[in-house]
């Protein structure tokens, strides 16, 4: 009687020594055999044959990213954005397939339309926005005039209530300075204007250098400058772009006494 104790004991044992060293590996344990046979049959060549191993589910390499087009990119992508550009009427200058400064100019007019982030960086979202032919929304509707956005911080040309061509710029940064001792505001005044006068080169104003200013409001003018950034930064009037205000000269955009509208 112990003995046949003994011998269940070592079979319970055993049993759970298997049962805890099954991993779900190649090494498990073959079917148990027939409960009505007396003997186990001998195994033969191919039931010795290993169980092969589970199929590992392929993985899928995540999609890459799309190429963001920026500052010092360049190629065929380059030149799609810049005749895209051109044809929504953001200035861009020459197409030539570098993402230069003018082109930089250009995508943060299009992102101030669309209301987007003003990077100057053409990810998702800038995209969608030239897919979709976004322009901005003008108030004038006869004539020429140019139009200034103090809000989206646009430069307009705008002829009969059609936009034509838009343009990055910056107007003043509503901060105070001091100049000879007395405090001001670096304020562009809204209102309807005129250009009265206009310098053809540098301008060395008091309070910086002017390139081929167009003058609107008294010392107030359109001009170029080295730096146009996306937001207001001048002592009140309107920056643009060196090569952008050459454009506008060549091309006579801007002549005495067209109307200005400021808002």
């Amino acid at each position: 009687m112990r003995k046949a104790l003994t011998y269940a004991v070592a079979l319970v044992a055993a049993a759970t020594l298997i049962a805890g060293c099954d991993t779900g590996g190649a090494n498990q344990a073959a079917p148990a055999p027939s409960t009505t046979a007396t003997t186990a049959p001998e195994p033969s060549a191919s039931a010795s044959s290993p169980t092969p191993e589970p199929s590992t589910p392929a993985t899928t390499a995540p999609a890459p990213k799309p190429q963001k087009l920026k500052s010092g990119v360049k190629g065929e992508k380059v030149v799609a954005l810049q005749q895209r550009l051109t044809e929504l009427g953001y200035w861009n200058g020459k197409g030539d397939g570098t993402f230069g400064s003018q082109t930089q100019q250009a995508v943060y007019a299009l992102q101030k339309a669309a209301g987007l982030t003003r990077d100057g960086v053409v990810g998702p979202k800038t995209q969608k926005a030239l897919d979709r032919g976004v322009r901005p929304k003008v108030r004038s509707t006869s004539g020429r005039v140019i139009e200034i956005s103090k809000k989206s911080q646009l430069l307009m040309l705008v002829d009969d209530g059609k936009v034509t061509e838009v343009f990055n710029t910056s107007t003043g940064s509503n901060q105070h300075y001091e100049h000879e001792g007395q405090t001001y505001l670096a304020d562009t005044p809204s209102g309807r204007f005129k250009v009265s006068r206009q310098i053809d080169g540098w301008r060395k104003a008091p309070l910086g250098l002017l390139w081929r200013p167009k003058y609107f409001n008294g010392g107030i003018a359109v001009h170029g400058a080295n730096s146009v950034p996306p937001y207001p930064a001048s002592h009140g009037c309107a920056r643009l772009s060196v090569s952008a205000m050459n454009y506008l000269w060549s091309s006579d955009k801007i002549p005495l006494k067209t109307k200005v509208w400021v808002y």
